[in-house]
This record gives structure tokens, sequence and C-alpha cells, in this order.
């Protein structure tokens, strides 16, 4: 792990920043809301209600939060990057099975059993959330940890 530290860091940041970007533009164009609403839903997990804390720590709060967990998925991925590689040897789908596993955990594990209010579920809005997923941070990930493996593994 301790070898892929830099590319960890690296990965993290790039996926965190394209995926939260991602979510707030999505956000913008489908509401025509102030797109910080998201951080503060993101903050809500584990704050509960904001309304009782100071807007501008709610928004860190809830960016900081994004990125603990961009980097737990990155790690995990580094962790089980080399197995993957071996069981499917192909980046394309990689990306898109590792987008899916986010997806999942996020909305049945993770948000559920947070504080944050529940959204209705609705096919159109999970479908463009995974393909966020997969294009934001698994597509990224599966280059960056695969790209080196064998010459243009990437075209796999």
């Amino acid at each position: 792990m301790n070898r892929n530290l830099p590319l960890i860091l690296k990965a993290g940041l790039l996926v965190g920043t394209l995926d939260i970007t991602a979510a707030l533009l999505n956000f913008y164009i489908q509401t025509g809301k102030n797109p910080t609403i998201v951080l503060k839903y993101i903050a809500s997990a584990a704050l509960g209600k904001t309304t009782a804390y100071e807007s501008t720590l709610v928004i860190l709060l809830g960016l900081l939060f994004h990125f603990i967990i961009a980097f737990a998925f990155t790690i995990f991925f580094a962790m089980i990057a080399d197995r993957l590689w071996r069981w499917f040897k192909n980046t394309y789908l990689i990306a898109a099975l590792y987008g899916i596993f986010i997806w999942m955990v996020m909305n049945l594990l993770v948000v559920p059993n947070s504080l944050a209010p529940k959204i209705p579920f609705t096919w159109q809005n999970s479908l463009l959330n995974g393909v966020i997923l997969i294009i934001c941070i698994g597509f990224p990930l599966s280059y960056l940890f695969f790209k080196n493996k064998q010459p243009n593994s990437f075209n796999n």
C-alpha cells in the first residue's frame, strides 16, 4: 500500500473532485437551486438537521465528508485492484462494476443508516447517479491503477 500512496492521493483527489462536481452540476441542472444544498445534505448524514449549525460550516463539513468517502473508496480500490485485474482483465468492466458497487454501498448501506433525510427512490435518479459514479470514479480509478498493467490495457 505504501508504494501506492502517491497514486492513492492523486486518485482520491481526482475522483472526489470529479464526483462532487458532477453531483453539484446535476443538482443545479435538475432543480435550478443552489448546489450547496448537496453539501449540506452530505453533512446531514452525520449532523442530522443542519439548521442548528452555521451554514458555511455545514457546507465545509459536507465537502470534507465527501472527500473522506471518496478516499475510502479509492483506498479500497487500491487494496483489491490486483485481484480485480486477475479476475476481469478489462478496465471498462472493472470501472462499471466498481461504480455499481459504490452506488450499492452508498444507497443501500450508508445513506439509509445515516441521519440524512430520506429521498424517495426513482429509477431515473438511481440510473443517473450510477452512471455518474461509473464515469467519475470507476473509469478514473481503473485508468490510473491499470494503465501500466500491459500495453494499451485501457483499450481491452
